[in-house]
């Protein structure tokens, strides 16, 4: 046995150098495998909460509805130029990635603002000043042995504890360490480890790590995973994170197809989150369980779906990043996951190439929640809400977008989106319209 672990260590050792240099020899270079995009987006968006007053723009509607009304409206225009570089050659490649970001207002005024489209002073109140034009400038640095890569510096991590969002002007950016394998076939793991954040609507790359909810403060934010293809049909994932000195969050989903036909096909989802407070619990004391299953059929242009999700425990699920909720029924206005929150949808979506129109598409769904009761939570921590239980809320989202198919002006694409957002008295109801112009054009 003395003999045998040195040698299975070496022969260990030997197999990863061989990888790593079988994976570097495919590496074309820093310049040569290099890319940069430019992406130009001209963005509307207004939100009528009907009931006038003031107009504060508070944390993706954490403030009470007496602290959220009246009518926002904002329209700019940004361009998001992306630079990512090859690897050198060699056992170990070196790389690095950048990116300059730009905003310019086309209309917006005080007492207007408070979407999240633009950066604001005063958080949305009349005062609100917006800059006529902003921008930022980042980066990162990467190296990469076999399939294995670590990369530094500001980031959009899409892990689904800690996901950067890309729902307004511009996206948001996350500072720290992130490790990526996909040593094995199919299997996909990662890592990392992050500090500091540039929000979406903000131009400060040290902005401290705040959920979306409570405005949890965490001092760093970690997180461990992977997703797993076990053939054609069925697809698994696993995460694990750590917002510090405020919670621990644990992460699990099952993906499922099943074709009936050339044109027929079901699929099915099921999405779960476990979190617990650690450290100082800066959000209180949590243990909810937060889950959705969601069944679709396709059949030719048309697909229908249902999913039911439900908040298990009494605090608001919460998160880091805007895209860090995966669950069915985080939608266009609201994610349905408040306190004890049972909510239902059906969705309807129409691909109308069948009929004609390449590239157009529509969406239509409808989600009702109730049961929610802020009244059951920590009453020192910041979900708890008193005389606020057995309350509901609906919406519902309509959607057509269209991309250019071919031409000068392929994938330009026009997208429209309107929502109608109710609730009883927790929360104010709103409309909303979006309107979204993109271009994407490939520089090298």
């Amino acid at each position: 046995m003395r003999a045998l672990k040195p040698s299975c260590l070496a022969l260990a050792i030997t197999a990863v150098s061989q990888l790593a240099v079988a994976g570097q020899e495919q590496a074309k270079g820093f310049i040569e495998d290099s890319s940069l995009t430019l992406l130009n987006r001209n963005f509307y968006m207004n939100r009528d909460f009907h009931d006038g007053a003031s107009n504060s723009q508070g944390i993706n509607g954490s403030k009470p509805a007496s602290e959220r009304k009246g009518y926002r409206e904002e329209w700019a225009h940004g361009a998001m130029l992306n630079f990512t570089s090859g690897f050198t050659q060699g056992t170990v490649g070196f790389g690095a990635d950048a990116f300059a970001y730009g905003g310019v207002k086309l209309d917006s005024g005080r007492g207007r603002v408070g979407n999240g489209l633009l950066p604001i002073s005063n958080n949305g109140s009349a005062e609100a000043e917006v800059p006529d034009a902003y921008g930022e400038i980042g980066g990162a640095v990467k190296l990469r042995a076999s399939a294995t890569e670590l990369k530094y510096g500001e980031q959009r991590p899409t892990a689904p504890v800690f996901a950067m969002g890309d729902n307004r002007l511009l996206p948001e950016v996350a500072t720290g360490f992130q490790l990526q394998s996909r040593e094995f076939t199919d299997l996909f793991l990662e890592a990392g480890h992050f500090t500091a954040y540039n929000g979406r609507n903000s131009t400060n790359s040290d902005d401290t790590l705040l959920s979306s909810y409570g405005g949890v403060e965490a001092d760093s934010y970690d997180f461990l995973g992977g997703s797993y293809k076990v053939n054609d049909n069925l697809s698994l994932m696993a995460y694990a994170g750590r917002a510090e000195e405020a919670w621990r969050q644990y992460f699990g989903s099952a993906t499922y197809v099943l074709p009936l036909t050339d044109n027929q096909s079901l699929d099915f989802r099921l999405v779960a989150y476990k979190t617990s407070d650690e450290g100082e619990a800066r959000a209180g004391e949590i243990d909810t369980t937060s889950w959705s299953a969601r069944a679709g059929y396709a059949f030719g242009p048309h697909k229908l779906s249902f999913a039911y999700q439900k908040i298990d425990g009494d605090e608001t699920f919460d998160f880091y990043g805007v895209d860090s909720i995966w669950l069915a029924n985080s939608v266009q206005y609201a994610e349905f996951n408040r306190p004890n929150e049972r909510s239902m949808q059906v969705r309807y979506d129409l691909n109308m190439a069948a009929f004609g129109l390449p590239g157009l598409t529509l969406m239509a769904r409808y989600i009702k929640g109730d049961q929610i009761d802020f009244t059951k939570a920590d009453p020192n921590g910041v979900y708890f809400r008193a005389g606020f239980d057995d309350e509901k809320r609906w919406e519902r989202d309509l959607e057509a977008k269209y991309v250019i198919q071919s031409g000068a002006a392929k994938n330009l694409s026009f997208r429209l989106r309107q929502a109608t957002y109710r609730a009883s008295s927790f929360d104010a109801g709103a409309d909303e319209v979006r309107l979204i112009i993109e271009y994407p054009l490939s520089i090298l």
